[in-house]
């Protein structure tokens, strides 16, 4: 049985980033990526492979964009004020 790896979306790994292709379930209410431990994806930012648990705080061309959902009061704030 193939191990599966829980994290919170803030997380800076490749799996929990908007920009990655690859096999995960997220648990929006919860905030968390579940992943096998030695999946793989794409990231669609640099084209390349890449593992889901990568460490992408190094990476001087990484666009890691959190998966968090925006809050529909913030954007309504947003349209009042302008902003």
């Amino acid at each position: 049985m193939e191990k599966k790896l829980i994290l919170p979306t803030e997380v800076k790994v490749c799996a929990t980033c908007s920009y990655w292709d690859g096999e995960r379930q997220v648990d929006e209410e919860l905030n968390l990526v579940v992943v096998a431990e030695e999946c793989r994806g794409e990231c669609l930012v640099r084209e390349t492979q890449c593992d889901a648990l990568h460490d992408v705080r190094t990476l001087p061309n990484c666009a890691w964009e959190t998966l968090e959902t925006d809050d529909p009061d913030d954007d309504a704030s947003e349209a009042r004020t302008g902003t």
